[in-house]
């Protein structure tokens, strides 16, 4: 991998079990927790009993079916997608007593009204960062035209506050920003414009969105995910910006120290949005 350097590297991938473990305290310490009130007050309202039927886009492990099912209201299935079979199938198997879930396996950027169809509540978290703008453009408009709710947890916003403060941090910030928009296989992704480019969709498809913040903050209860945070942000840092290679190993060990010390405090800004169609959801 360009960039890379001793001592630091990715936490496996992204999406490995192991680290979806290691992250999921910290994500639902984050998640706005007033906008899932929304979203279950618009549906104790709507018309009709039937069973609500959510769609739960890159499931991963089943964290966000894990944090959201218990805060809606009724019988419920959920549907999971994700390309990783073996994420999916944990994901079934891991849900709230009740919930009846079945998987979907494959590529769930091209989902379009159509498949939407029946779908009360579209929701996916930590993915929004990952799509392009035409793939949130396409989201949005599916969403709209099915009339179903959406909520988008975990969003990266670009803010990273690291507490105390060293020299190279906004160097490595700025570079780790550059990486989440970078352009994979032609794909640009958003990264930390996801959340505004997002709401901009749905607003041009005729339904409000509204947004609250969803930061990460860990400290000293959460150094072993904050070693590998450090590591992975650091690992992508140095992908896209080769000349801070060789200040990277010491400033690992500095963070890392400070972090064993239980001095290291990290804020990582994330958004949440909600949209329903019934107009604003405000």
């Amino acid at each position: 991998m360009p960039g890379r350097c001793a001592d630091v590297s990715l936490p496996g991938s992204p999406v490995t079990p192991d680290w979806l473990a290691l992250r999921e305290p910290a994500d639902a310490a984050a998640r706005a927790s007033d906008l899932a009130d929304r979203l279950s007050g618009w549906l104790r309202h709507r018309a009709g009993d039937a069973p609500i039927v959510v769609r739960d886009l890159g499931c991963g492990t089943g964290s966000m079916g894990r944090w959201l099912a218990g805060r809606l209201p009724g019988p419920q299935h959920w549907l999971l997608h994700d390309r990783d079979p073996d994420l999916v199938d944990r994901a079934v198997h891991t849900l709230p007593a009740g919930i009846t879930a079945e998987p979907q396996v494959g590529d769930l950027t091209t989902l379009d009204a159509a498949q939407l169809a029946g779908t009360t509540v579209v929701t996916a978290s930590a993915l929004l960062d990952l799509l392009t703008a035409d793939e949130v453009e396409r989201l949005a408009a599916a969403c709209a035209t099915a009339g179903c709710a959406t909520l988008l947890a975990l969003s990266v916003t670009g803010s990273v506050l690291l507490t105390p403060t060293d020299p190279f941090d906004s160097a490595f910030a700025a570079a780790f920003d550059a990486h989440q928009r970078r352009t994979i296989d032609g794909r640009r992704l958003l990264g930390p414009d996801a959340a505004p480019a997002a709401a901009a969709a749905f607003g041009r498809h005729g339904v409000a969105v509204v947004r609250a913040p969803s930061p990460w903050r860990l400290g000293a209860d959460d150094v072993p995910l904050l070693e590998q945070w450090l590591r992975g942000w650091l690992a992508a840092a140095c992908e896209h910006r080769p000349s801070l290679v060789p200040e990277a190993p010491s400033y690992l060990r500095r963070r890392l120290a400070d972090a064993a010390r239980g001095e290291l405090r990290v804020v990582v800004g994330h958004a949440d949005l909600l949209a329903l169609p019934a107009g604003d959801p405000s």
